[in-house]
């Protein structure tokens, strides 16, 4: 299938490593060009490495806390690939700990970076596309339902789903879509992290698997292909709906 990327430019932020990362590598691999923005410069030098170097891949060294980051994405994208098609939204997850036990300025700090942070993103980004634009939202699978021990990411993912729910209504008429992807239980450096937070993270890796009914974690790069479709010209008329990745887990319908 030809999805349309050829030559299409997206913005992703948080993408030096991990979903975001695995969603640039499956974009320019099929003909797209990518700005790849994260915190740490060295990391993002070394994803741009990875994804072929300048003619297909540009890196910015930029935090979605600071209100001039997402404009600054835009007009990067414009100005080093001369258009500007779509993005991919996606921050690190907030601590670890449940909701109750979180301090007023963990809450602070998780809504400044993973909420706040987002939302003008998505709204300086879906400003700046054009007709047949695409954002896609990073969120999880606590959107549905609570993941024990992430309290803030089960207080502020469902909120985050809602947002971009609104904003698909409202930019729709212009043609630009906005969705959220809801990524499972997958090989990420951060679901490493949490398996060896439990201190048996073998154990942790196999009650995990047990709820999947395909038995087994997914690939990062299972998402990165999922993501590249809803953004691409071939997903065009999917916009206001969110999409888990997770294997079946969820029990929703």
């Amino acid at each position: 299938m030809d999805l349309g990327l050829a030559d299409r430019v997206y913005v992703l932020t948080g993408a030096s490593r991990g979903l975001g990362f695995a969603t640039a590598q499956a974009l320019v691999a099929d003909g797209a060009k990518v700005v790849v923005s994260a915190r740490d410069d060295a990391r993002v030098n070394a994803a741009i490495a990875q994804l072929g170097g300048p003619a297909a891949a540009v890196g910015v060294a930029a935090d979605l806390t600071d209100p001039a980051t997402p404009q600054r994405l835009a007009d990067t994208a414009t100005q080093r690939f001369g258009r500007f098609d779509g993005a991919l939204i996606s921050v690190g997850g907030p601590a670890r700990g449940t909701a109750a036990r979180m301090t007023d300025e963990q809450w602070r700090s998780a809504f400044e970076t993973v909420f706040l942070g987002s939302v003008r993103a998505a709204r300086t980004f879906a400003e700046a596309l054009p007709a047949g634009g695409a954002i896609g939202f990073v969120l999880s699978t606590s959107v549905h339902s609570p993941i024990p021990g992430l309290g803030l990411s089960n207080g502020l993912r469902p909120g985050l789903a809602g947002v971009a729910k609104d904003m698909a209504d409202e930019y729709g008429p212009r043609g630009v879509r906005v969705v959220s992807l809801l990524p499972g239980r997958l090989l990420t450096d951060r679901n490493v992290e949490l398996f060896a937070a439990t201190g048996d993270p073998g154990a942790a890796r196999a009650q995990a698997e047990a709820t999947i009914p395909l038995g087994r974690l997914g690939e990062p790069d299972e998402f990165g292909r999922v993501a590249a479709f809803v953004l691409s010209p071939a997903a065009g008329y999917l916009t206001g709906l969110t999409i888990p990745v997770d294997g079946g887990a969820l029990r929703t319908l």
